[in-house]
């Protein structure tokens, strides 16, 4: 906003649900799932907030959508560390142009159509969190309210589950497009759980669960192994992890602390490079993400290409 117009540089949906903090979520733009009446409102919403508080230069705000209303979570009348991600995805630099707003000049004689909507680009873009979990024994890698992450990476890919699977790598993480699952999900997730389940199998991976989760799969038709739970008989997951014999893990966690069986599973994986998705919305897009992998495989372009040769890294004015 420059105190007379004002513009929306970016709108990021995250992957993870409300109750993870911004920092630790992953995030796309274009938004994946919003409608487009949802989308009129956030800018609505975003752009008074923006002309109401006076703002010049930057602001971002965060939103939670639930059961058809949107509500306006925090708005901060400054710079986010998400910046270099929407310069990088919409191939604006959006800190110049804010920076010069603030010494007077407008969006307008910057050659910034406030009434465009620069974040509609044909590619996806992916922003993805990167954690420090393995510099700190003891520590448990799942997410919630507290920021635990210290860096972040992006991906980016026409297809969106490339960009997605690219965002992983870039954070050191293994995807796997094939192999073996360990699948465990707390009661209220085993629903839509053994739709993921399903879609694995279909992908060509070996499920294993623990007997709760495995009855859960079984009846609905998907073929699982079952394997002990942590203070059960040997051998158990956590056996299987330290063997090399899982490849990704998917568990969303019933407890936390040292005494619950996810935290001994989560340490486990983490300390022999196995990737644990710990939130079921997460794990949806990993497994898109492994179906287009699989079907297209890695591909890469230069930054620049996305936005014209030259336009990577430039700025309007």
């Amino acid at each position: 906003c420059d105190g007379r117009e004002a513009l929306v540089a970016g709108i990021m949906e995250h992957i993870e649900e409300a109750g993870i903090h911004s920092g630790d979520s992953a995030c796309v733009i274009p938004p994946f799932t919003l409608r487009e009446d949802q989308i009129a409102t956030l800018k609505d919403y975003s752009l008074r907030m923006a002309k109401a508080l006076k703002v010049k230069g930057l602001m971002n705000v965060q939103y939670a959508v639930k059961a058809e209303r949107i509500y306006v979570l925090e708005v901060n009348p400054r710079a986010s560390r998400t910046v270099p991600f929407v310069s990088k995805a919409t191939g604006i630099s959006w800190a110049k142009v804010a920076a010069r707003v603030m010494v007077g000049r407008s969006l307008a004689s910057q050659g910034i159509d406030a009434r465009k909507d620069y974040w509609r680009t044909a590619h996806h873009s992916v922003k993805e969190s990167v954690f420090p979990f393995n510099k700190f024994p003891g520590a448990d890698t799942v997410l919630g309210p507290e920021m635990k992450s210290t860096g972040e990476v992006m991906g980016i890919d026409a297809d969106f589950g490339l960009a997605f699977a690219k965002s992983q790598l870039g954070a050191n993480l293994k995807f796997p497009t094939g192999g073996r699952v360990f699948f465990s999900v707390k009661n209220k997730d085993k629903r839509q759980g053994c739709l993921v389940a399903a879609e694995l199998e279909r992908l060509g991976f070996k499920l294993y669960a623990t007997k709760g989760t495995a009855h859960a799969l079984r009846t609905r038709g998907v073929a699982v192994e079952v394997v002990n739970k942590v203070h059960e008989a040997r051998p158990t997951i956590v056996d299987l992890i330290n063997g090399k014999g899982i490849d990704l893990i998917i568990n969303t966690p019933a407890g936390k602390g040292a005494l619950s069986d996810d935290f001994h599973i989560r340490r486990a994986a983490l300390l022999n490079g196995v990737s644990c998705v710990t939130t079921l919305s997460a794990a949806s897009e990993t497994v898109h993400g492994i179906a287009s992998m699989q079907a297209l495989g890695l591909r890469v372009r230069a930054l620049q290409d996305y936005h014209g040769k030259g336009k990577g890294t430039g700025c309007h004015g």
